[in-house]
């Protein structure tokens, strides 16, 4: 179609042949080929040149058409390369994506106002493929699941409980003290859970337990303010309230081993803009080396 709409427009095989790089011949048999398959001739062709038939005229303006079509098509692909735009959809888990990612996100947005985001906050992994996400936080040792992962800061976990139930229950001393303490629990651990905590006489592994399990990090840490027992949750969560007093650390000398976390996304050949810039965004602010 674009050699005929050529022909027509330049009356000749010759300069459309070597506009497109190809042979006067080769011009001739792609018209050849549209009036063998519209049973219709397109041109009156004489030894000087090419004139439109009845029917060439009436094709080369629905091809016209069709091309700028095409055209226009194309190009808007070739800017959503060039330009970070339309909707970004990622997923992490609850605690970091609430604490620590969605405030963040405000200044992605800024930088890139041509993309909005859907943040899907769930502590199971996400299936980027099944579940249409583009890309993930995901936090502790990574299956091999063929996604391409940048490091991120590790992801650190403490104890700490309110002063009350302190003034209350007594200070653990060491890592055994534990056992005696109501130790609040995330609702997916065993109830015979092991808390492990790592300090300078090397590992300790207390098996706790307490009266009251709950599947969100925000819900044990009202809980931990309204006096109720000791957490174990991330550092992230309680950085305002041990700053102010409100939470006492427990154990500062001990600590759960920190677990890494990445994000993750599909080995594309070609990634979005959106999808580039969001990986820098949260390499930049977020990544090992920030620490």
């Amino acid at each position: 179609m674009e050699v005929f709409v050529r022909v027509a427009e330049r009356g000749g095989f010759s300069v459309v042949a070597e506009e497109l790089g190809i042979s006067p011949t080769m011009v001739g048999k792609h018209i050849r080929y549209l009036e063998d398959r519209l049973g219709v001739r397109l041109l009156h062709r004489t030894t000087r040149r090419q004139r439109l038939t009845e029917a060439g005229i009436v094709y080369v303006r629905q091809c016209e058409q069709l091309l700028a079509g095409v055209e226009q098509a194309e190009s808007g692909v070739r800017d959503l390369r060039r330009t970070a735009r339309g909707v970004l959809r990622i997923s992490s888990p609850v605690t970091f994506g609430s604490q620590c990612l969605a405030p963040a996100l405000a200044s992605y947005l800024d930088e890139n106002k041509e993309v909005s985001v859907e943040l899907t906050l769930n502590d199971r992994a996400a299936d980027l493929v099944d579940e249409g996400i583009e890309a993930a936080v995901r936090i502790g040792e990574l299956e091999d699941s063929g996604l391409i992962a940048c490091p991120l800061q590790p992801y650190r976990t403490l104890l700490c409980a309110s002063s009350d139930y302190l003034a209350q229950h007594g200070t653990p001393k060491k890592p055994a003290d534990l056992s005696r303490h109501n130790c609040l629990g995330f609702k997916y651990w065993d109830r015979r859970s092991r808390w492990r905590l790592i300090g300078k006489e090397g590992e300790a592994l207390v098996r706790v337990r307490g009266n009251f399990t709950v599947n969100h990090g925000q819900a044990l840490r009202a809980a931990a303010l309204a006096g109720l027992g000791i957490v174990m949750q991330p550092e992230i969560l309680f950085t305002e309230d041990l700053a102010a007093g409100r939470l006492v650390r427990v154990l500062p000398k001990y600590s759960p081993p920190a677990r890494p976390m990445h994000i993750v996304y599909l080995p594309e050949r070609h990634p979005t803009p959106r999808l580039r810039a969001f990986i820098d965004f949260v390499v930049s602010r977020f990544g090992a080396r920030n620490r």
